[in-house]
C-alpha cells in the first residue's frame, strides 16, 4: 500500500523540504550517495511501496496512451477525467492486484469502459505506467540536481563569518566539501546536518520531576502533554509534562532551524559555493 505525503517549509524566501518530527527521521546525508539508494530510502521513508517495474511501464506507455490518456492525461495527471496520481485506487495497489480486476470492470455508470478483453499482461504493463508516473510525482530521491554552484564563494565566506562562527570553529569547515560526494548534498548538510545514527546531533534533555527525582537522555518523541527519552544506558522513560514537571532542553540544532526561517536563496547558494571550494 502507497500512502503519498507532499510537504514543505517556507521561510525568508526559501522553499525547503525538512522532516523535523523526531518521532521519524528521514535518510541521513552519508547513508545513500548514490540516486538508487536516495530513490529506495525516500520510497521506505514516504511510504510509496514497492518500486514500479520500469521494463513493463515502457511497455504500457504507449498501451496507456492510447486507451486511457484521452480522459486521464498523458502522465495520467488528470485531463476530461480526474488525475490517477492521488487516488485511493492506485495508491492501495502495487503490482496490479487490485487494479487490473477494476479494470476488467470499469465504471461504465461514469463513463469508463471495460477492458474486460484486455489480455491481463497488458493491463498490469499500464498498471506499472501509472505507478512509475505517482513515483515520477512523489519520490524526491529520484531527483537530480544538475546546476546548484551559482553563487560567490567571497559572500558565501562572509555569511559564514557573520552567522555561523558563534557556534561553529574554523577547524570544523576544513576540508568539509570532501565529506559529501555531491555539491547539492554538501547543500542539503549544512543547512539541516541531520544524522539520526550521530549521538552529537541529538536533541537530549534533563527532567526534573515533581517528587525530585532526574532524569537525562536523548529526545526520542516531544509533545504538549508528554516527553519520551533514551537514557545512557538504552532504558526509554515516558514522562507525562504534569504541574511541577521542569524540562531543560539542549537542541544541537537550534541555530539551524533558526536560520532556516530567515535563509534568503542568495545566502544559501552563496554559501554553498563557499564551501564547496573548502576541499
Amino acid at each position: 500500500m502507497r500512502c503519498l505525503f507532499l510537504y514543505a517549509v517556507v521561510g525568508g524566501g526559501l522553499v525547503f523540504a525538512v522532516g523535523l518530527a523526531l518521532t521519524q527521521e528521514a535518510p541521513s546525508r552519508g547513508r545513500f550517495a548514490t540516486p538508487q539508494q536516495r530513490a529506495a530510502a525516500t520510497r521506505q521513508f514516504l511510504g510509496l511501496g514497492p518500486a514500479p517495474d520500469k521494463a513493463a511501464a515502457a511497455r504500457g506507455a504507449p498501451l496507456f496512451q492510447q486507451n486511457c490518456s484521452f480522459c486521464h492525461g498523458p502522465d495520467a495527471r488528470g485531463a476530461e477525467g480526474p488525475s490517477l496520481i492521488t487516488s485511493d485506487l492506485v495508491l492501495d495497489d502495487n503490482h496490479g492486484e487490485n487494479l487490473v480486476p477494476f479494470l476488467k470492470v470499469g465504471r461504465p455508470e461514469k463513463g469508463m469502459p471495460s477492458f474486460a478483453k484486455t489480455p491481463d499482461d497488458e493491463l498490469k504493463d499500464i498498471v506499472e505506467f501509472i505507478h512509475l508516473q505517482v513515483e515520477n510525482v512523489a519520490n524526491r530521491g529520484t531527483y537530480q540536481v544538475k546546476n546548484i554552484l551559482v553563487g560567490d564563494a567571497a559572500d558565501g565566506k562572509a555569511y559564514v563569518a557573520a552567522h555561523c562562527m558563534t557556534c561553529h570553529r574554523e577547524a570544523d569547515f576544513d576540508h568539509i566539501a570532501g565529506k559529501y560526494r555531491t555539491p547539492d548534498q554538501l547543500q542539503r548538510g549544512w543547512v539541516w546536518p541531520l544524522q539520526p545514527d550521530d549521538d552529537a546531533t541529538a536533541t537530549t534533555a534533563t527532567v526534573k520531576l515533581a517528587d525530585g527525582g532526574m532524569i537525562s537522555g536523548r529526545v526520542t518523541q516531544i509533545s504538549d502533554f508528554r516527553i519520551t527519552l533514551m537514557d545512557s544506558a538504552g532504558q526509554t522513560h515516558v514522562i507525562d509534562r504534569e504541574p511541577g514537571l521542569k524540562l531543560q532542553l539542549h537542541d544541537p540544532l537550534a541555530g539551524h532551524e533558526a536560520m532556516l526561517m530567515t535563509l534568503k536563496n542568495r545566502d544559501l547558494h552563496n554559501v554553498t559555493a563557499y564551501l564547496e571550494s573548502l576541499k
